[in-house]
């Protein structure tokens, strides 16, 4: 029952997202790489739009405290940053169609050199808005697998 919950709240999230007339850019970008341009960094992106659910807004929370909880000496040495990122910005529109966003996600991308490598969309966030443990065990699963293969 929790995973149909979870479904129905992505589907509302989306219909939201969509009926506020956001649709990618004409021309697309590269995902943009972070500032320091350094060997093997992880970024956890967070993104979200204008319009803000209890729902998204817990998705961020979360997201903060897995990583805070358990990454704080990556984040210290910025091998790992957290990102949040309003993608109904015009200058953020493009990230879209980089991480072919349909909601708000928290995706996990590793760069090398300044340049992007590969990424994930955690998904699943959506599936343990109700159970904490659950969602702080996920995310740190993912960016832990990032984090020891880069």
């Amino acid at each position: 029952m929790g995973h149909r919950i979870g479904v129905v709240i992505l589907w509302v999230c989306a219909v939201c997202f969509l009926s506020m007339g956001k649709v990618a850019g004409e021309t697309q970008k590269s995902p943009q790489s972070p500032q320091k341009e350094s060997s093997g960094e992880v970024v956890a992106f967070y993104f979200h739009g204008n319009f803000r659910c209890d729902n998204c807004r817990r998705i961020e929370q979360y997201s903060r405290e897995a990583i805070d909880k358990y990454f704080s000496e990556q984040l210290k040495t910025q091998r790992l940053t957290f990102k949040v990122i309003n993608i109904d910005l015009p200058e953020n529109e493009h990230f879209i169609n980089d991480y072919q966003l349909y909601t708000r996600s928290l995706v996990i991308a590793e760069f090398k050199n300044g340049k992007q490598v590969r990424w994930k969309n955690l998904t699943k966030v959506w599936d343990y808005l109700d159970e904490a443990d659950k969602f702080y065990d996920y995310v740190r699963s993912e960016i832990r697998t990032y984090l020891e293969s880069s």
